[in-house]
């Protein structure tokens, strides 16, 4: 496996991910941002307007994200690299994306019946919009490379950490092996990419002892205390996952629970 070659292949597939949210989010939240009053037209408008941009970077995020793992794969196993291309439903979540994309306005008639002025509650929308957007992304990404992975014959993979800062959720969860016919889970938020591991042994569940001594100790540092077998500090209990009703496997927190599609507010 050449190395200088997976970090080039690694840092235009980063490059290119991040033109593409960067873009898309300017998109969606400039044509938020650019409506008056948030009734009911401006929302159908809205759906209409930003829908089928949102779907069409999906698709963009998927094929990218086909042609890096292909080219991984391949300089791992030394064979030639052949993208094949990947199928994504127009509903990642298993719920259309004209409802989907409705809940931000959803959100922001919510605060204004509970009494928040009108900026306050356009801002709960504005976050609300941003956190679907981000999230619509990371599925796209994580749907992608299980197919891709799967079709160029890899066994296990890593969710390799992206950015100049990631959080503990994701640090500590990046030290883990996956198998492919597991999709990686995600959090809101998060920019992990899957990587795959070379050969067809199971590398075991820990592959960077390193990386998870530095974390909780870092966290020792910040919480004054820390226990590698997850027993004593509640932050250990995080590092779980939980089946969303929507969205799939995601990080979360032992206690949280997390509601269906049909409970979700705006459906």
């Amino acid at each position: 496996m050449g190395e200088a070659l997976q970090q080039a292949l690694a840092d235009r597939y980063d490059a290119l991910s991040q033109s593409l949210r960067d873009r898309l989010l300017a998109f969606v939240l400039g044509a938020f941002d650019g409506l008056s009053n948030l009734r009911g037209r401006d929302a159908a408008e809205f759906v209409d307007r930003v829908v089928p941009v949102v779907v069409a970077t999906q698709a963009q995020m998927g094929q990218i994200t086909d042609a890096y793992l292909t080219a991984v794969v391949a300089d791992m196993l030394g064979t030639p690299a052949a993208p094949a291309g990947v199928t994504l439903p127009e509903a990642l979540r298993g719920t259309p994306p004209d409802e989907v994309y409705r809940r931000p306005f959803v959100q922001t008639w919510t605060a204004l019946a509970d009494g928040k002025d009108f900026p306050d509650a356009r801002g709960e929308g504005r976050t609300r919009l941003l956190s679907i957007t981000e999230t619509d992304l990371q599925l796209a990404r994580t749907h992608a490379g299980q197919q891709s992975m799967r079709r160029n014959g890899a066994k296990f993979f890593r969710r390799r950490l992206t950015g100049s800062k990631n959080c503990a959720l994701c640090t500590i969860a990046s030290t883990q092996r996956y198998r492919v016919e597991n999709l990686m889970p995600i959090h809101p938020g998060c920019h992990c990419k899957p990587e795959p591991l070379p050969g067809d042994r199971d590398p075991g569940q820990i592959i960077d002892e390193q990386l998870l001594k530095e974390a909780h100790d870092a966290i020792a540092r910040d919480l004054g205390a820390s226990d590698r077998g997850g027993r004593a500090p509640d932050y250990r209990q995080v590092i779980i996952t939980r089946e969303h009703g929507e969205i799939g496997p995601l990080l979360a927190v032992r206690r949280q629970n997390f509601t269906g599609p049909d409970d979700i507010p705006g459906r």
